[in-house]
């Protein structure tokens, strides 16, 4: 039965709806994607569920399809004059991996070994393309024992940076509020920079209102993007990103593009069908044996990102509370950061006003936090330090 491919997309699919079930009624104290990875995952080493579901449910074929066109959406999110003004988002997020990556080199170094603490140290500081060079370089040298390390902690980062980062996020809503309550919040953007509101047209066009070539047209910038990563040293979701900037500046995608074209929630699903797919591969034997220099690397790693955060958010003026959070963002990346935005913003708000307002207020720091850190400084520092072993 569990072979048919919509029975199989339904039984993951609880994993996730059970997440955002708990996630409404913690008021976002329990993470969605926290709650889909680690019960997909406990089921699966019990036996309930056959080791091939996620191919069977070919659910996770389509989220894989859907990544590209999901970075350039993400593009699209943050205007220029915002994006110039995240600035200290970056620096905060390189401020934690600059003490996360010290910290790992230092201490894993002196308790377990180098090799161990490189191992590590790549995916640390961000996700799936750092594991892959990470993994290709352990295998390349005759360490192949310890491919299991940089999987691990891509599998389990976070489970330990999405709570830590919504506890932080919570609080500095519960602070915005107070701003608003007493009139002294000034928005980071207003709505019509977020979303465009003031470049619409006076007379509608028929056929930039279609639905369908809204989406075709992500598509084709996605696929650019892709073919751009594949004959350029460049990677594809570095590419992605830019079309959907650029783009945005340009007018050729509407802000929010994939919202617009009502495809924002599908796609979302289906990458997490592509993130659960991660936690597949490990065994409770793997878990079991590599658990000591995994964990040292994933407590160390992340006091280092939170302590990184914490100074560099001094120096630059942000409250620890809004900056830690975008430090973090290096254990969880996208969708995890758009997620707990949302889910902070739904959990303390106590209007849709209210709710959009400490949405906007928190959505670019993460995102650019994110971006900073899992898709560009992640491969740089993998890359050359693999190239040290």
């Amino acid at each position: 039965m569990l072979s048919n491919p919509l029975i199989a997309t339904v039984v993951i699919f609880a994993f996730i709806a059970l997440g955002e079930w708990l996630s409404i009624k913690s008021r976002a104290r329990i993470p969605m994607l926290l709650t889909a990875m680690v019960g997909f995952m406990i089921v699966s080493w019990t036996g309930l569920l056959p080791e091939d579901i996620l191919d069977k449910s070919q659910f996770a074929a389509l989220g894989a399809i859907l990544i590209g066109p999901a970075i350039l959406h993400m593009g699209t999110m943050i205007p220029f004059s915002l994006l110039r003004s995240q600035i200290k988002a970056v620096l905060i997020s390189l401020g934690g991996l600059l003490v996360s990556c010290f910290l790992i080199l230092s201490l894993v170094t002196l308790i377990f070994d180098y090799p161990t603490a490189v191992a590590g140290v790549g995916p640390i500081s961000g996700g799936i393309i750092a594991l892959l060079v990470t993994s290709e370089k352990l295998t390349e040298i005759g360490l192949s024992s310890l491919i299991v390390v940089p999987a691990l902690i891509v599998a389990f980062q976070g489970v330990i940076g999405m709570p830590l980062a919504l506890n932080f996020m919570r609080k500095y809503a519960l602070r915005l509020q107070k701003d608003i309550d007493n009139g002294t919040f000034v928005p980071m953007a207003t709505d019509e920079e977020l979303n465009g509101k003031a470049d619409d047209e006076t007379e509608p066009n028929p056929v930039k209102a279609s639905m369908t070539l809204k989406l075709f047209f992500v598509f084709v910038g996605a696929a650019i993007g892709i073919a751009l990563g594949e004959v350029t040293p460049i990677h594809y979701s570095l590419w992605c990103l830019a079309i959907g900037i650029a783009g945005l500046k340009l007018r050729l995608f509407e802000p929010r593009t994939l919202e617009k074209s009502n495809s924002f929630t599908l796609t979302m699903i289906g990458i997490i069908f592509v993130v659960m797919g991660t936690m597949a591969g490990v065994s409770p034997q793997d878990a079991l044996s590599n658990l000591p220099s995994v964990v040292a690397v994933l407590a160390i790693g992340t006091i280092g990102l939170s302590i990184g955060g914490f100074l560099t958010s001094k120096v630059v003026k942000w409250h620890p509370y809004k900056g830690m959070p975008v430090a973090l963002t290096a254990l969880f990346g996208f969708p995890g950061d758009y997620i707990l935005c949302e889910e902070v913003s739904r959990s303390i708000g106590r209007n849709k006003q209210e709710e959009k307002l400490i949405f906007n207020e928190l959505l670019a720091p993460m995102l650019i936090g994110g971006f900073t850190t899992v898709t560009i400084v992640s491969v740089i520092i993998a890359g050359v330090l693999v190239q040290t072993l």
